[in-house]
């Protein structure tokens, strides 16, 4: 079996744990402490840059993404030192892809132009519904005004924008998630990620049983979504996110094509090709070799949520198996006479059927 090590783009995850409040849906790590002592934080990461370049030189950096919490918090010197430093340590790629997530709840005055002059050129925002009474229900701090505001002040500020909504909510109704729409693709954002409300262990949603809404009418309300925003300029090009043309979020992309890339801060983690082995990392320097056949399964899970699927020659790179010969056959078979996975000389991919049974997919061409 051989490997290819041709891959040579990196894409760099800068996460921000901390949050002025923490939302009843969220289960991703955070605290809630907006005043952290922040320039010990960013020379931490700074240090493990670094050390983290000092292994991937030879690579160019195709993006970078401030996660989050809320990497709005920080202070624009600080996230102008991070990209600074990355820039002088890795050669970028000639349009690097350079995003923040930020909330409504943190904004201040001048706070985007700030961002844009510290390096940031795609600014993406947590918006999550747009409604005052939906907003209450998820926790958001912020009010419908001031989302309203930001929404008009990062298209004039910025050239690549996104917008985060979370439809299915409990009691939500087709006309009201349509109205919320059309108000967001008013906007003229080149990006648009739609969430569908899951109930995650551990959350505070969880432990007072709040339930989404029933199955039928989510299906039904993904299916007029998709249909609404490709009548409005919108092509889907993965399970939850929808794109003006060329501007398909770049570093995501790096996550669901299976490239590389650093992860950094608490909880993050990575994936990289290094002396011809997989590597997994965990921050801030734990790091574990992926078998081929790990790495294809993953490949398999992220890949089928793209609407291309997954590409057989990128599959083949990456971990040296050829598709068709890693999975089931006969699950493969019988998928595709149920209309819910197409294959070409290329690809493989998942119909719209496919895409709201995905889970199950996976474990049948993985067994």
């Amino acid at each position: 079996m051989q490997h290819f090590d041709k891959t040579e783009e990196l894409s760099i995850y800068i996460h921000w744990p901390f949050c002025k409040s923490k939302c009843p849906y969220c289960d991703f790590f955070k605290n809630v402490n907006p005043n952290a002592n922040q320039n010990a934080l960013i020379d931490e990461y700074i240090n493990a840059l670094q050390k983290y370049y000092e292994l991937t030189a030879n690579k160019e950096v195709k993006s970078i993404f401030f996660g989050g919490g809320t990497p709005s918090l920080i202070k624009p010197q600080n996230v102008a030192k991070i990209i600074d430093f990355i820039a002088k340590k890795w050669k970028l790629t000639s349009k690097p892809e350079i995003s923040l997530e930020a909330n409504p709840n943190s904004r201040y005055n001048e706070m985007f132009a700030s961002l844009k002059n510290a390096g940031i050129n795609r600014l993406s925002l947590g918006v999550q519904a747009l409604n005052e009474t939906d907003l209450r229900f998820l926790g958001r701090t912020h009010n419908i005004k001031q989302a309203r505001l930001c929404l008009e002040e990062i298209v004039r500020v910025f050239d690549n924008h996104s917008a985060d909504l979370i439809y299915a909510r409990p009691h939500h109704k087709l006309d009201a998630w349509q109205a919320e729409l059309q108000e967001i693709c008013h906007y003229g954002l080149k990006h648009i990620s739609l969430y569908q409300l899951t109930i995650e262990d551990g959350t505070v949603f969880a432990a007072k049983n709040v339930q989404p809404l029933e199955e039928d009418a989510a299906v039904e309300m993904y299916n007029f979504t998709r249909l609404f925003l490709a009548d409005n300029g919108y092509k889907q090009y993965e399970v939850s996110n929808f794109a003006t043309e060329g501007y398909e979020s770049q570093h995501n992309l790096t996550y669901w094509q299976g490239g590389e890339y650093i992860g950094i801060g608490a909880s993050a983690h990575g994936r990289l090709r290094l002396n011809g082995q997989h590597i997994a990392t965990e921050y801030p320097f734990k790091h574990t070799v992926l078998t081929p056949q790990e790495r294809a399964e993953e490949l398999i899970i992220m890949g089928l949520r793209l609407v291309e699927g997954i590409s057989k020659q990128r599959f083949f790179e990456i971990c040296g198996f050829t598709l068709t010969d890693f999975i089931n056959k006969q699950h493969l078979e019988n998928l595709k006479e149920q209309k819910l996975l197409e294959e070409t000389a290329t690809h493989l991919r998942p119909t719209f059927a496919g895409m709201l049974v995905l889970n199950e997919l996976i474990l049948l061409l993985c067994n």
